[in-house]
């Protein structure tokens, strides 16, 4: 591998490396928010919380308008002061989130399919304005290979800003607890993200708002706007067609599996705001194997992740449900088809950070029939079930088997299309995965089978991981693999390569 490519796949890897950490401590944060979220405000609340958060996400998506990863390429591209660019985006996101958010607050109804919220429910949209501003402030900050920020921002004070305010709230406003509980870490998340976007990029000196400039640029980041709302709306329509087909309850449940669920999905998110930047770059030199080379080594890793979490949190996932509370283990059917549908998408997302870039238009009509097969089989699967007389865990059992086979026939298309795109085979999967998944298995029956149900947690989890990471690594991971796990790359880069001058 060339100089080049050893620098790309250490800047992934540093990436990666800094957004796994990440990882570990959003789980930290999330993990004591369901259990309160679930134990003290009761599964109606949260159902109803959930239903409100699908809408409140939808229109913050929007009003990013895709600069979560347009940015980088705006920079890349634009020759006047990076600090003018930003100031571009945050403004036409300000203006987007501000009439967004007055809408919502005037006509709250579609936040609320049941009917029931309280007046502290209807400032939700408040947060709107701080979630979306904070995409693009750390897209911005990302683009300079600063992913320590979003991690502080997104894995720390967001959802320990939200833990402990509901903590809090139990005790002063237990009413408006998880509403403005959502509020707060919003907030908070900007004002980490704001800080060192001035410090790195500086005050937009002589810069004003230019109506032309800022109209244009909504019309540009249209088609990558409605590829990151559809890929967004995969992760949210489950909840929105349960919301309107089961009970409160039932979406609590839902919910709380999908947020366990998602915390796998933060690791695709780890690598999106470093492999923008690398593949920007690569583009302009005209190096499309290159991206190819990455798209396949990020998938890899994603892929190898994902499973081993899925695995860890999957085989013991009545226990795992049942921390939050004993009503809620009906949802282990849901937990085990979502974590499945983690690991389905990891090669469409990683695909997908190539094809916005050489294919938007083609990447947004296989997202758009991506959440349309999802829509389909969601109706149908939760119309069987009603036709068959079973209860509404069921239903967020089929909402989830929809959401793996719909991302997982994503995932096959978008590689392929990159694939004839970049000339160069694009396939994340390898068969070693399968030796990796077989013994973990084997050590997670064992435990579920063998062990009480705490010590199932206690000792099943880090054993399955144990079994897992140790065949991963032995079986599965080559040299350019295990440069993820290494801090000093340059001093592994191949000896016959020519130095390169300053």
């Amino acid at each position: 591998m060339s100089a080049a490519g050893q620098q790309d796949i250490q800047a992934l890897a540093k990436g990666g490396r800094t957004n796994f950490f990440g990882f570990v401590l959003r789980l930290g944060g999330t993990a004591p928010f369901l259990f309160i979220a679930g134990r003290f405000y009761g599964v109606e609340a949260l159902g109803r919380y959930a239903s409100a958060l699908v809408v409140v996400e939808l229109v913050a998506q929007l009003c990013a308008l895709g600069q979560r990863r347009g940015l980088a390429q705006r920079l890349s591209e634009d020759e006047r002061d990076a600090a003018h660019v930003v100031a571009d985006g945050l403004t036409l996101t300000l203006l987007l989130s501000l009439g967004a958010a007055a809408l919502l607050l005037a006509f709250p109804a579609p936040m609320f399919p049941s009917g029931h919220y309280s007046e502290w429910d209807r400032l939700l949209p408040v947060a709107i304005i701080a979630s979306a501003l904070t995409d693009v402030a750390l897209a911005a900050l990302a683009y300079r290979y600063n992913v320590a920020a979003t991690v502080r921002a997104r894995s720390v004070v967001e959802p320990w800003t939200q833990t402990l305010a509901a903590v809090a709230f139990l005790f002063i406003l237990p009413a408006a607890g998880l509403a403005l509980s959502f509020i707060l870490a919003k907030l908070a998340a900007l004002a980490v993200a704001l800080w060192p976007l001035v410090r790195t990029y500086g005050l937009p000196r002589g810069w004003y708002p230019r109506p032309q400039r800022i109209g244009r640029l909504a019309v540009v980041s249209m088609p990558l706007a409605g590829a990151d709302l559809v890929e967004w709306g995969t992760r949210k329509l489950d909840i929105a067609l349960l919301g309107i087909f089961a009970t409160p309850a039932a979406v609590g449940v839902y919910y709380a599996a999908q947020q366990i669920a998602s915390l796998p999905q933060k690791l695709k998110t780890s690598f999106e705001p470093i492999l923008g930047p690398v593949i920007t770059r690569n583009l302009k030199e005209g190096n499309l194997s290159a991206i190819a080379r990455q798209v396949c080594q990020v998938g890899f890793w994603i892929i190898a992740a994902q499973a081993g979490i899925a695995l860890a949190l999957g085989i013991p996932g009545e226990g795992v449900m049942g921390l939050i509370g004993p009503e809620f283990v009906g949802g282990t059917g849901a937990l085990a088809f979502l974590l499945a549908a983690e690991v389905a998408a990891a090669t469409a997302v990683v695909s997908e950070a190539a094809l916005v870039y050489v294919a938007r238009l083609r990447n947004l009509w296989v997202s758009l029939a991506t959440i349309a097969l999802q829509a389909v089989l969601t109706i149908a699967g939760i119309m069987l079930v009603a036709q068959l007389g079973l209860n509404d865990n069921y239903r967020a059992a089929v909402v989830a088997a929809a959401l793996m086979l719909s991302l997982g026939m994503a995932s096959v298309a978008k590689a392929w299309i990159l694939s004839r795109i970049l000339g160069e085979p694009v396939n994340a999967w390898r068969w070693v995965l399968v030796w990796a998944v077989a013994p973990a298995t084997l050590v997670g029956w064992l435990a579920t089978y063998f062990l009480p149900e705490w010590a199932e947690l206690l000792f099943g989890i880090p054993a399955i991981l144990f079994v897992y990471g140790f065949v991963i690594w032995h079986k599965g991971f080559g040299p350019e693999d295990r440069v993820l796990f290494r801090r000093n790359v340059a001093a592994n880069t191949n000896a016959d390569e020519p130095a390169r001058s300053d």
